[in-house]
């Protein structure tokens, strides 16, 4: 996520925002310093591991990944609605 919000901040959005539903509270204050808002849901204490919290925790695969980013790389260059969202943002 964080690589994911400083690629993201070189596009001069107007805003960043990340959001998790469950993270170290150390961690989500790290990110004040990367993003413009981080909202944690929860953050519990003590806080083991994200993995803890979810029934199916299970990991994603790298074919997975490649076909996600494949299909994001379509739309943004269809002008998908993720992409006009950036341009629409930027400052």
């Amino acid at each position: 996520m964080r690589a994911a919000a400083i690629a993201l901040r070189r596009l001069r959005p107007a805003r960043i925002v990340a959001a998790v539903p469950v993270g170290a509270a150390e961690t989500c204050e790290e990110f004040r310093r990367v993003v413009d808002e981080i909202v944690c849901s929860e953050t519990p204490e003590p806080f083991w591991a994200v993995g803890n919290w979810y029934q199916d925790f299970s990991q994603t695969t790298d074919e997975e990944v490649r076909a996600l980013l494949e299909r994001a790389r379509d739309g943004a260059e269809a002008g998908g609605p993720g992409a006009v969202r950036l341009h629409e943002h930027a400052s």
